[in-house]
């Protein structure tokens, strides 16, 4: 994922989970904003300290950072977006993450429509 794609900063964080909307399912909390100097979007991900280790915490970082570069093109422009990993999401297997990463973007009407 290009390091401009990437939402670092504590106060781009607040703003999203103040002001923006969010979604959830079982292994998935997505919160997001409208921001027009977003392009095409920027993803910040968050996994606490209660779904593992260290090593078990980067990990799911890192697949929930390669489902959405995978994806990206499917994912609506100007957005900044926040994915917050939950514990049920540390044993499914990558085709099973991004099932699941894909339906709480769709739910939460994340992703562009098919023409």
């Amino acid at each position: 994922m290009q390091r401009k794609l990437r939402l670092r900063n504590r106060e781009d964080f607040s703003r999203i989970y103040r002001n923006g909307k969010s979604f959830a399912n079982s292994q998935f909390v997505v919160y997001w904003s409208r921001q027009h100097k977003a392009e095409p979007f920027r993803l910040g991900v968050s996994a606490s300290k209660k779904i593992g280790n260290a090593v078990v915490r980067n990990r799911m970082r890192r697949l929930v950072k390669e489902i959405v570069r995978q994806q990206g093109e499917r994912i609506v422009e100007q957005l900044d977006f926040i994915v917050i990993v939950r514990k049920p999401a540390v044993g499914l297997s990558m085709k099973e993450l991004e099932k699941s990463m894909l339906h709480v973007l769709k739910r939460a009407g994340l992703l562009k429509q098919h023409r």
